[in-house]
C-alpha cells in the first residue's frame, strides 16, 4: 500500500457526501474529520455536518447515543455538507435507524454487520434485522464483518480483542478511502502522530486502516472505484478550518490589527468552548485567557480588561448570555468595548446543547434592562468567522461600546477551507488612548472630560486607568453628559439615553452598499442572516440556473440594520427570511420598514438542507 493510488480504473464524480453514522464511543467524528482533512489536502472543496448527542452519555446502541459525521467534498465551490448522503455507513443497528432516512434513494450502503445481532437490535427497536427482512432493498448494501476483521488484523500485535474493537472505525476509514481514492499515508503519518505515546494503539489503529483498506481492494462487494478532483480554487495556500477555531485566530488577528493584548474571560458552555481552548495556545501572541467560576465573572473580567486598555472578550452561548446581561448593560452605560461571542445552540434554557439553532437574534437586539442598544454581528461560514472578529472588535473599539457577535453550533463544529489571508491586507484597527488634558474647568484650569464625545462617531475618550491627571470615575449609575459625574436630571438621563443610541446608528455609515445579488427585477427577495447562507446561496444558484428569477440579500451587521435596507427591500412584492428560529429577523424588518416579509422557520437542532429553502421559494411562486 502506498500513497500513490492507482485511479486508471476510477469514474470521476463531481461531488460526494459521506456520512459516518454510529454509537457515540465508535469515534465517527474522528473518522469523519480524518477523511476531512486528507480530501482537503487532496484540494476538493469542502463542507462538514458534526452532528452528535446532547447527552454527555446515553445509552449505548441506542438511537439516542447515535453520533455521526456528514462531509460534503467537490470538484467546484461548495457552501452546504449536502442534503442528502450519497453514502452511509452504518456501525451499528441505531445508527442505521437514525439515519438511513437521509441516504439517496439507491446510496451505497455500508454495513458493520457483526454489530447486528439480537442485543443491538433490540436496543435500536428493530422487530426484525433490516439486513434480511429486505427493506434495505431500494440501497447498493455491502456488508462488512468489520469487527471481527479488525480484531483478526490486530491479533498479531498482541492487542486484546476488546481494545482491538475500538480501532474498527479505522477499518470503515481505510475501505471508504480505497472506494473513493482517498490519498492514504497522511492518515497513516497521522495516526502515529497522534497517537505516538501509544504504540500499541498506533499499530492497533493502522493495521485496522489498512486491512480496510485492503478488503476494499479484494471483496467483489466494492466493484467500480470513485474518484473526486480537486477542485479549482483561488490560487493560495489553504487548511481546513472549523468555525471555532476561525473565531480563535480572528480574535488573535484583532489584537494584532488594533495593538491591544486580548483579554478571554469565559466559562466553559458547548459549543463555545473550543474557542477558550484555541485561544490559550497563542500567549505568544499576547491572549489572556481566564476560565472563570461562572459566567457572570467571566464578562466581568473582560470588562475590567476593557477598562484597563485590552481588548476585553468573553465567549459563550445563549444560557451564558442571559447571565451575562447584567454587567453587557454595564458595559453600555460606561461605555467601553467588549466583544460578547454567542455561539448559538438549540433552547431555551439548557435545551439542545450539542444542536445548532439561530433564536438567540432577540436576545442580543432586546436581552437587557433599560434602553441599552448594542451592535450585533452576524458571521455566516466557518472560514468568514475569522473576519467577523475582526469587524466586530472593529466597532467595539472604534465606537467605545460592546458588541454582540452572533455565531452559532452548526458554523462553530463544521469546516471548510480557508485561503489564508494576506496579512499586509487585514484592516488597521488601533485607537488612540487620551493621554492628555480634553478640557477647562469654570476657572479655565485643564480638565479630564471622560464623556466629552467624537464629532463622527460620538465614541468618549478611553483613558487607561493611571494615566496622569486623567483620573475617572465610572459605575452604572446615570452619568453627566461630558463629566461623567452621577447625574439623575430628566434632562440629562433623556440626553444620554439619545446619544448611546445616536453613536450606535452612526455605526451604519461604516458598511459598504448592501449587495443584492441575482436579479434585481425578481419578485422574490431572499433575506438572511447567520449560517443559513449555506443553504440559501446553493437554492439561490439552483433556482437561477432553472431560469428562476431570484434576488438575495445577506445581512452580516443586524444592529443597526444598513442605512439602504428599507428601499432595497420595498423593491420585491415577496420577501422570504428563511431563519432557524421562529422569525426574529423577519419580525423586526416587518416592523421596522412595514414590508410584508414571510418567515421561514426551521427549529429542529439541524441547519436548513437545500432543497426546503427550495421548497418554500416554489411554494412563494405559485
Amino acid at each position: 500500500m502506498s500513497d500513490t493510488i492507482d485511479r486508471s480504473d476510477s469514474t470521476v464524480l463531481d461531488r460526494l457526501v459521506v456520512r459516518f453514522a454510529g454509537d457515540s464511543g465508535d469515534g465517527m467524528q474522528l473518522t469523519g474529520d480524518r477523511f476531512t482533512s486528507v480530501s482537503a489536502s487532496f484540494g476538493n472543496d469542502l463542507s462538514t455536518l458534526p452532528d452528535f448527542p446532547a447527552e454527555i452519555r446515553a445509552p449505548a446502541g441506542t438511537v439516542n447515543g447515535v453520533s455521526s459525521f456528514q462531509v460534503h467534498i467537490s470538484d467546484h465551490d461548495i457552501t452546504t455538507p449536502g442534503d442528502e448522503p450519497n453514502v452511509l455507513v452504518a456501525m451499528n443497528p441505531a445508527a442505521l435507524k437514525a439515519d438511513l432516512h437521509r441516504l439517496e434513494t439507491g446510496g451505497t450502503l455500508i454495513i458493520n454487520e457483526d454489530a447486528f445481532d439480537e442485543r443491538n437490535l433490540e436496543k435500536a427497536e428493530y422487530d426484525s434485522n433490516p439486513l434480511d427482512d429486505g427493506s434495505l432493498s431500494g440501497y447498493r448494501v455491502i456488508k462488512v464483518p468489520m469487527t471481527s476483521i479488525t480484531k483478526e488484523a490486530c491479533e498479531p500485535l498482541g492487542v486484546k480483542p476488546r481494545d482491538a474493537e475500538r480501532s474498527k472505525n479505522f477499518f470503515a476509514l481505510g475501505l471508504v478511502s480505497f472506494m473513493y481514492t482517498r490519498p492514504i499515508e497522511p492518515t497513516i503519518e497521522w495516526i502515529s502522530k497522534k497517537f505516538g505515546k501509544n504504540e500499541q494503539v498506533v499499530g492497533a489503529n493502522t493495521a485496522a486502516f489498512k486491512a480496510g483498506f485492503h478488503f476494499g481492494e479484494t471483496t467483489e462487494q466494492v466493484g467500480h472505484r470513485y474518484e473526486v478532483k480537486p477542485a479549482d480554487l483561488p490560487d493560495g495556500e489553504y487548511t481546513s478550518i472549523t468555525g471555532n477555531t476561525a473565531l480563535a485566530w480572528g480574535l488573535v488577528a484583532a489584537g494584532q490589527l488594533s495593538k491591544l493584548p486580548v483579554t478571554l474571560g469565559s466559562y466553559p458552555i458547548t459549543p463555545a468552548s473550543d474557542i477558550l481552548h484555541e485561544l490559550s495556545k497563542h500567549k505568544h501572541f499576547g491572549i489572556r485567557t481566564l476560565q472563570a467560576e461562572d459566567e457572570i465573572a467571566a464578562v466581568g473580567m473582560a470588562l475590567g480588561a476593557a477598562f484597563a486598555g485590552h481588548l476585553g472578550v468573553t465567549t459563550t452561548s445563549g444560557p451564558g448570555v442571559a447571565l451575562k446581561s447584567e454587567t453587557i448593560s454595564l458595559a453600555i452605560a460606561i461605555e467601553l468595548p467588549l466583544l460578547i461571542i454567542d455561539i448559538q445552540r438549540g433552547g431555551p434554557s439548557t435545551g439542545l446543547p450539542t444542536k445548532t439553532e439561530a433564536a438567540d437574534l432577540n436576545l442580543a437586539m432586546f436581552g437587557r434592562h433599560g434602553e441599552a442598544p448594542i451592535p450585533v454581528v452576524a458571521s455566516y461560514s466557518p472560514a468568514q468567522c475569522f473576519h467577523a472578529a475582526i469587524e466586530a472588535a472593529r466597532i467595539a473599539l472604534k465606537y467605545r461600546t460592546p458588541v454582540i457577535l452572533l455565531s452559532d453550533g452548526y458554523l462553530a463544529n463544521g469546516s471548510e477551507p480557508w485561503l489564508l489571508p494576506d496579512v499586509d491586507g487585514l484592516p488597521d484597527i488601533s485607537v488612540p488612548f487620551q493621554t492628555e488634558f480634553n478640557g477647562t474647568d469654570d476657572d479655565g484650569n485643564p480638565i479630564y472630560l471622560p464623556y466629552l464625545r467624537d464629532d463622527d462617531t460620538l465614541a468618549r475618550p478611553w483613558a487607561i486607568p493611571g494615566t496622569p491627571g486623567l483620573m475617572h470615575r465610572v459605575g452604572g449609575l446615570e452619568k453627566a453628559d461630558k463629566t461623567g459625574n452621577v447625574n439623575y436630571t430628566p434632562q440629562n438621563h433623556q440626553l444620554m439615553g439619545d446619544l448611546r443610541q445616536a453613536k450606535v446608528e452612526r455605526i451604519a455609515a461604516d458598511y459598504d452598499p448592501t449587495e443584492v445579488r441575482g436579479d434585481a427585477d425578481a419578485d422574490i427577495c431572499l433575506l438572511t442572516w447567520g449560517s443559513t447562507y449555506a443553504a440559501v446561496h446553493a437554492a439561490w444558484q439552483r433556482q437561477r440556473r432553472d431560469g428562476h428569477k431570484l434576488a438575495w440579500i445577506h445581512l452580516e451587521h443586524l444592529n443597526p440594520l444598513p442605512n439602504d435596507l428599507g428601499d432595497l427591500l420595498r423593491r420585491y412584492p415577496t420577501i422570504l427570511v428563511p431563519e432557524l428560529n421562529k422569525g426574529q429577523l423577519c419580525n423586526i424588518v416587518r416592523g421596522k420598514y412595514l414590508v410584508d416579509a414571510r418567515s421561514v422557520s426551521k427549529m429542529s437542532g439541524l441547519p436548513f438542507r437545500t432543497k426546503e429553502i427550495e421548497d418554500a421559494i416554489e411554494e412563494a411562486r405559485s
